[in-house]
């Protein structure tokens, strides 16, 4: 009975995140539970943590991606100006 709650609500938030979050989510949170677990039982605050971690650093990622292209188009756009 005591893991009934925190099954349903963590289930809920799986189904209620978009595929955009969930791949950081996803991830994080396995990683950040299994860590929590490890330093002392502390599995759904190392989810949590790992979840709002992998999240951010999956944003980044994609930030940085874009930027990229960006950079990469402008430059083609460039040289095509000076020929």
């Amino acid at each position: 009975m005591r893991l009934l709650l925190p099954a349903t609500c963590a289930i809920g938030l799986l189904f209620s995140i978009n595929s955009a979050q969930a791949v950081g989510c996803l991830s994080g949170g396995a990683a950040g539970a299994a860590v929590g677990h490890m330093a002392g039982h502390h599995g759904a605050v190392g989810a949590a943590a790992g979840c709002a971690i992998g999240h951010h650093e999956h944003k980044k990622q994609q930030q940085q991606s874009s930027n990229g292209k960006e950079q990469s188009a402008s430059g083609k756009e460039k040289n095509q100006q000076t020929h």
